[in-house]
């Protein structure tokens, strides 16, 4: 798993800088699917890039709306079996879209698949002042309910995903928003005890969850000074239950622009400055041919 590590400090040694891990994302939306697959192989070539992301949107969120759209976790299925090396996932999935326990099993499927790469991406899912995201609900008969709901039904999820990926007998589970019954998974991740745990969001009733539940937490970019507050709330939410801050790993979404190198360079040196250790590089479509090297040598490289 990708994530920040602390070193023992002994009298008078400074501490160890955490690794910085990159990745891209690459939206399946407005594209063809060859081309996805040729970029995730490119990828899977060039050792700087660690890890690969998809999202969780049923129809496009940009460009012409009714576009093409390709469902996340059943195209990460066929791209874990198409690459050996990046760790993958959807960042993030939406809860409102999949029941939990049917979400645990799917994403066993692709850790199996992947032969154990898979980071677990999820979050409360789209904002409801999104009138293209708000859209897809309607449009595939699911119910879209108010914040305070998917927020306290995200950790019940997480809790009930959690148990599903490690618990060795059937259970029973009766929260507010999920009841299961007998529930149980077979087979296990390949991971152990479970694939890491990555909550995207950035609301303070989100970060609660995040402290509670996440190995990694994830913001989208484009404010720093935003995202170096969020990061500190989360500080404290760690802090009031016990747990250390450091071991959320800080995960931020950077736009790259081909035109513009310098100005994702500086992106990049920003977020790093500030903490966070996880970048994951958005690309736009058309990808340009060799785009994965190029975000290698001419971002990666020449930022971290």
């Amino acid at each position: 798993m990708p994530a920040t590590t602390c070193c023992r400090r002994t009298e008078g040694a400074l501490p160890k800088k955490p690794r910085t891990s990159f990745g891209i994302m690459t939206a399946p939306m407005q594209v063809d699917y060859h081309d996805i697959v040729r970029v995730w192989q490119e990828a899977d070539t060039v050792p700087e890039i660690e890890h690969a992301w998809l999202f969780d949107h049923l129809m496009p969120i940009g460009g012409d709306p009714d576009g093409p759209a390709y469902e996340g976790w059943t195209l990460l299925s066929a791209l874990a079996a198409q690459t050996r090396w990046l760790r993958l996932g959807v960042m993030v999935t939406s809860n409102r879209f999949r029941p939990p326990a049917l979400l645990a099993k799917i994403a066993t499927t692709v850790d199996i698949v992947s032969g154990g790469r898979l980071d677990f991406g999820i979050g409360v899912g789209s904002r409801p002042d999104h009138p293209l995201a708000r859209r897809e609900y309607a449009a595939h008969g699911l119910p879209f309910h108010d914040s305070a709901h998917a927020v306290a039904s995200l950790a019940e999820a997480c809790t009930v995903i959690r148990r599903l990926w490690t618990e060795e007998r059937p259970f029973d589970f009766h929260g507010t928003h999920h009841h299961l019954t007998g529930a149980f998974g077979n087979p296990k991740p390949v991971q152990r005890p479970h694939p890491p745990i990555l909550i995207g969001g950035r609301s303070a009733a989100t970060l609660r969850v995040v402290a509670e539940h996440a190995d990694l937490w994830n913001i989208p970019g484009g404010d720093i000074a935003d995202a170096v507050a969020r990061s500190a709330l989360l500080d404290r939410y760690c802090a009031e239950i016990g747990r250390d801050p450091a071991s959320v790993t800080r995960s931020i979404h950077l736009s790259v622009s081909y035109d513009k190198p310098e100005a994702t360079r500086e992106a990049i040196r920003e977020a790093i400055d500030a903490g966070f250790h996880h970048i994951v590089l958005g690309l736009s479509a058309p990808y340009p041919a060799g785009v994965a090297r190029w975000v290698a040598d001419e971002l990666i490289d020449k930022a971290a």
